[in-house]
Order: C-alpha cells, then sequence, then structure tokens
C-alpha cells in the first residue's frame, strides 16, 4: 500500500470519524441519565410505573439496535413522524442503552447494603441528599465494569448508523473500498475501531483503580 493512497482515503474516513464519535458521545451524555432514571423507576412503590419501565425495557432489549433505527427513521416517517438521520440514530441509541444501563444501574443499586439508606434516615439527609452524596458514588463504584462493558460495544455499534445512510466511518470505508476494488479502506477503518476501543478500556481501567480507593 502506497502512503499516497493512504492519505487520499484519509479525508473520507476521518470525516466519517467525526460522525462516529458524535454519535458516540450524545448516546453516552444521553443514555446515562436516562438509565438513571430508569433504574430509579424501576424501585417505584406504584405497580404500573414498574409495569411501563419493565415493559420499555423488554422493548429495548428484545429487538435489534439495527431494527430500531429502521423504524426511528422509515417507520415513524411513513406515519408523518420526521427526524433527521442524525436526531433518528442519537433518539435511538439513547433510549436502546439506556434501557441497557438501568438494568446495570439496578444491580448496583440493590448491592448497597440497606442499612446505608438507614444510616441516611439518622443522620437528617432527605432523599436527595441520600442518593447523590451516598447511594450514587458507591453505585457508581459497583457498575463500572459492567458500564465499561456496555461503552465498548456502544463503539463498535455506531457501525448500525451505516443502514440509515449517516455518513460513519463505516460507511466512509465502504464507498473507499467499493470504489477502489480495495479491502485496505475496510482495514484502515478496523485499525481505527480498535484504537478507539482501546483507548475507552484504558480510560475505564483506570477510572475503576481510582474508585477503588472508596471505601
Amino acid at each position: 500500500m502506497k502512503m499516497n493512497y493512504f492519505f487520499e482515503i484519509l479525508p473520507g474516513i476521518a470525516s466519517g470519524l467525526q460522525m462516529t464519535l458524535g454519535v458516540f458521545f450524545i448516546t453516552i451524555v444521553g443514555s446515562v441519565p436516562l438509565g438513571i432514571l430508569v433504574s430509579l423507576a424501576l424501585r417505584s412503590p406504584y405497580f404500573s410505573v414498574r409495569w411501563l419501565v419493565n415493559g420499555y425495557i423488554w422493548l429495548m432489549r428484545g429487538t435489534p439496535l439495527l431494527l430500531q433505527l429502521i423504524f426511528f427513521y422509515y417507520g415513524l416517517a411513513m406515519v408523518g413522524v420526521s427526524m433527521t438521520r442524525f436526531d433518528a440514530a442519537a433518539f435511538a441509541f439513547i433510549i436502546n442503552y439506556a434501557a441497557y444501563l438501568a438494568e446495570i444501574f439496578r444491580g448496583g443499586l440493590q448491592a448497597v447494603p440497606k442499612g446505608q439508606f438507614d444510616a441516611a434516615q439518622v443522620l437528617g439527609l432527605n432523599k436527595a441528599q441520600t442518593f447523590f452524596k451516598i447511594i450514587l458514588p458507591q453505585v457508581i463504584k459497583i457498575v463500572v465494569p459492567s458500564f465499561g462493558n456496555e461503552v465498548v460495544n456502544l463503539v463498535k455499534d455506531t457501525s448500525l448508523i451505516y443502514v440509515i445512510g449517516l455518513g460513519d466511518i463505516l460507511r466512509a470505508g465502504s464507498i473507499a473500498a467499493s470504489r477502489d476494488v480495495s479491502l485496505v479502506p475496510y482495514l484502515i477503518v478496523g485499525l481505527m475501531y480498535l484504537i478507539m476501543t482501546g483507548i475507552v478500556t484504558v480510560a475505564l481501567r483506570r477510572s475503576e483503580k481510582r474508585l477503588s480507593i472508596w471505601r
């Protein structure tokens, strides 16, 4: 492979990388707080709330993300609800990953000893103070490994936005590969995915080590 070929296809792949990273970061920003809210709703004393939330989680986890992307972009447009490709991708990814993260956060909440809640009441803390100052820090420490797995999966799942025509890194590589009848663009794209997952893995491991000092 000549270096000039690499530099020839690099701008297209770099543009696709921006789209991939955009979907990745907006999914993290949107799905984490939504996942926390859903996990709290799962502990609601009201059966109807728990039933609705469990139904949402069942639907999101029981159907492929690829199908959800197609539904939100093409399906909703058929009934008059139009979204841009990016908005449809962001919405599908956020609500899908929020469902998975909600289960992770629920497990973290269940792992916190009930005595922590009782101690907070004795100290006179209200529910919000108890959650943010005592419970949430412990939950974060507990869920980091499982959360990390989901984040790594998210890096790879961003390739699915190709199905609704978004110009992500995989689409850019596919265009170059088809045009030049070469597998080299795919190899470059694969290498970039490896680099991204490697960076995420290292960052999460460092975070896990720092959180391990919490007692």
